[in-house]
């Protein structure tokens, strides 16, 4: 499928409009702030298949290895395109965007379909500093193919929650790729084992019932639905790719950050420098983040070959007298 963003359908919020307004208090609002704004797509809490490969016809593996990091299993994305007209999809979205050769139609279809080049470079970036995520809580934003939140997983996160904009991308890409590598794993603990330990049926997704969420909607929306659970959830980590190419959809990224990261947790964010004809990017990112003044961001790694590309971290701004020691 030829790269294209197609912004046919325009997005339209009461968040646009309002977005100057809401920075300026929004350390203190932001739980409020998010139920104002119009919703785009409910959040639904999607509930895991016994076995999520079961109704996939054709599927095929492909293995991501990058440095030291564990080989990552994920659904080959050209058979997946080839193959759509064969799988269920109540949004069509797979149809779309074979119809509109585009990769993301705004408001429609948010490219979770598509592994984005930032993705690989917030794993490099894992590799090269070491994070073991070994007992947090992480949430993959945008998760998409769900790379990032699988990493976690393999590297001993104790909880991961993977959210995407479509339920399409959770329940036919994000769901099977999980599963895919949690059944691996079993099998490699069943033949280094010794004794070998017998294979318990449904492994995989029990041990996934356990330790994983899967939730899709508009961001405002799964905001509430986190915010309504008991207790609402905090993130030690929250890894985020390519989700700042559109400028209005800043404020409703940075609530969630504000209101589900835990007040000593980071996230880590990948993206270009710019977004040509979609108009966001790390700079006025960075810009907005800035004017609300709850965040820090630290650059952590540059991609200068092809379209600048960046790896940030942000975590909660200390008191002043904190940040001084006193």
């Amino acid at each position: 499928m030829a790269f294209s963003f197609n912004f046919d359908i325009p997005l339209q919020t009461e968040e646009t409009n309002d977005k100057n307004d809401k920075a300026k208090d929004v350390h203190l609002t932001c739980s409020e702030a998010s139920a104002t704004v119009s919703k785009i797509k409910d959040a639904v809490e999607h509930q895991l298949l016994l076995d999520p490969l079961s109704h996939i016809e054709n599927w095929v593996p492909e293995t991501i290895t990058i440095g030291a990091l564990p080989p990552l299993l994920c659904l080959n994305e050209s058979v997946f395109e080839k193959t759509a007209s064969e799988r269920e999809d109540s949004e069509e979205i797979l149809a779309k965007t074979l119809t509109q050769n585009s990769d993301l139609i705004s408001g429609v279809y948010e490219g979770g379909l598509k592994i984005w080049e930032c993705t690989y470079d917030l794993l490099e970036y894992i590799d090269d500093a070491g994070e073991t995520f070994a007992g947090k809580r992480v949430l993959d934003l945008g998760c998409g193919a769900g790379l990032l939140g699988i990493l976690a997983l393999k590297r001993g996160a104790t909880k991961v929650d993977f959210q995407d904009y479509n339920s399409t991308v959770i329940e036919q890409l994000t769901m099977p790729n999980v599963f895919l590598n949690c059944e691996e794993d079993d099998e490699n603990e069943e033949k280094n084992s010794s004794p070998p330990s017998k294979r318990k049926a449904l492994n995989a997704s029990e041990k996934l019932l356990d330790c994983c969420g899967f939730f899709s909607g508009d961001w405002n929306s799964f905001l509430i639905l986190m915010q309504n659970k008991t207790p609402s959830p905090k993130y030690d980590i929250i890894c985020t790719s390519e989700t700042i190419y559109n400028t209005d959809y800043y404020s409703s990224l940075h609530n969630v950050f504000c209101d589900l990261l835990d007040e000593n947790g980071i996230v880590y964010l990948s993206t270009k420098s710019h977004y040509f004809g979609v108009g966001g990017g790390l700079h006025l990112f960075e810009k907005f983040v800035e004017q609300n003044n709850v965040f820090q961001i630290r650059y952590l790694k540059d991609v200068e070959q092809g379209l600048k590309r960046h790896v940030v971290s942000l975590t909660f701004k200390k008191p002043e007298g904190l940040a001084m020691g006193y």
